[in-house]
């Protein structure tokens, strides 16, 4: 080639605005990100506006939440049922109950479902099949109300924190999310362990735990939530009004189950006065500790869920 002559162009030889430039996003890319944006919103809307609403009709009037003006925004400015339930002590005490009942059950939950999760995870354990039906069948079958009614009432639970939290302390879900993450590990960091001399205990306690953190707080999520709204494990096996939880107080105002004094023991005067923003107002005070907790995990939430989902 004479000197002073080009030669072909080469990739490196184009122009770096040209080799900067990424590939055009097509049409129908385009067509499906806006139909996926606006699909997304509307999802939003449709799970925001029944909580906005809520704590709209919580701080509205009465005559307004009666002639159905409350959407969005608080029609006037009322605390009157605020106080009203918060200066009731039934509540406090029921909704002491709740953080009891979520707090025990979650961590009996959280310790039974990593131990059987994690032997369910050892391909090598004699049995695991059967271990694994086992589970698996009471998705699908249960012994029905009734005998387990027989059963909590002859083993004397009922009326006492234990008929709450032992009865639903697997959930059969959760514990395969978990199975599939301990099997997702590398079983080389075991077997260094095992040549270290841990035990299978200090393999799990020093080793598996601190890398198991996402899914863990995962599961406390989904059993924290759990707990914190069930009712009717309560409403069957407790009668006795100061060892209910706060959702079994909500349940009571909703159905109207104890006339013109509400659930609590709110007076009738101030009751009626409150009837329309009442409800409301309990819902906020309920959801509202779930709430504020969720934003501390929900990192852990997403990466504890992908991480569960490696292997089935």
């Amino acid at each position: 080639m004479a000197p002073g002559t080009a030669g072909p162009k080469t990739p490196a030889a184009r122009p770096a605005s040209r080799r900067r430039r990424g590939i055009r996003p097509t049409r129908g890319y385009r067509v499906f990100q806006a139909v996926n944006a606006v699909v997304l919103t509307l999802v939003v809307v449709v799970t925001l506006y029944p909580f906005v609403n809520i704590v709209a009709r919580s701080l509205s009037d009465e005559a307004p939440i009666i002639a159905g003006k409350v959407n969005l925004v608080p029609q006037g400015f009322n605390l009157t049922a605020y106080r009203l339930v918060m200066s009731d002590p039934m509540f406090w005490t029921n909704y002491r109950n709740t953080v009891v009942y979520t707090v025990v059950a979650t961590a009996i939950s959280i310790v039974l479902t990593t131990c059987y999760a994690y032997v369910l995870s050892k391909h090598q354990l004699k049995g695991r099949g059967v271990l694994v039906g086992v589970a698996v069948f009471t998705m699908f079958f249960s012994g029905g109300l009734i005998p387990n009614y027989v059963l909590i009432t002859s083993l004397g639970m009922k009326n006492s924190i234990w008929a709450v939290v032992l009865p639903n302390a697997i959930n059969v879900f959760n514990l395969l999310v978990m199975k599939a993450f301990f099997e997702s590990l590398p079983v080389e960091l075991e077997e260094a362990a095992a040549v270290d001399g841990l035990s299978t205990y200090g393999t799990l306690l020093r080793i598996v735990l601190p890398l198991s953190k996402a899914i863990i707080a995962t599961m406390v999520l989904f059993y924290a939530v759990s707990f914190w709204n069930s009712w009717f494990t309560a409403f069957l096996y407790l009668d006795q009004q100061d060892l209910l939880p706060v959702t079994v107080y909500l349940r009571n105002l909703i159905a109207g189950a104890t006339g013109a004094q509400s659930a609590g023991g709110v007076a009738e005067s101030d009751a009626v006065q409150a009837a329309a923003t009442i409800q409301a107002v309990t819902i906020v005070l309920t959801t509202l500790p779930i709430l504020a907790v969720y934003p501390f995990i929900q990192r852990f939430f997403v990466s504890g869920v992908m991480l569960g989902a490696v292997k089935g």
